[in-house]
């Protein structure tokens, strides 16, 4: 007995194709997604690179942390200046703030390092804020 089949390795390899797409077009989002993940791990990465070089310029200049101090939107002092500019040429549009406050009854000072920035248009603002507390050396 025959049966008639006409047609269908062609069928058979059409759905292999169509599988076959739709698995590239998923791996082709997966690494949009892994793309997009990388550029901002890059970003937190140069803001905490950035945050422990002040913290490290800060610490041996314990005298003058209070001039360390920027408000958002401020433009930097002259200790800030340099660091500032790299800062913001590695974080293209950063706002940058560093609070410093003496810590009662104790010989440290608090340090808020806080650096914001859009990796882009109509996404959230991201920030990393780092809080250090540097002591008086005697």
């Amino acid at each position: 007995m025959k049966t008639r089949q006409h047609g269908i390795a062609l069928l058979e390899a059409m759905l292999a194709t169509l599988i076959l797409a739709i698995g590239l077009l998923g791996t082709i989002g997966m690494q949009a997604r892994a793309y997009s993940a990388m550029a901002g791990a890059g970003a937190r990465a140069e803001a905490t690179i950035a945050t422990e070089k002040l913290l490290g310029a800060m610490a041996s200049d314990q005298a003058n942390l209070a001039l360390y101090a920027l408000a958002a939107g401020a433009a930097p002092g002259q200790r800030l200046q340099s660091w500032y500019e790299e800062t913001r040429l590695a974080i293209p549009a950063a706002s940058i703030v560093v609070t410093v406050t003496p810590v009662a009854a104790t010989s440290r000072t608090e340090v808020v390092v806080s650096i914001s920035w859009t990796r882009k248009k109509n996404e959230p603002q991201y920030t990393n804020s780092v809080t250090a507390y540097i002591a008086q050396s005697s």
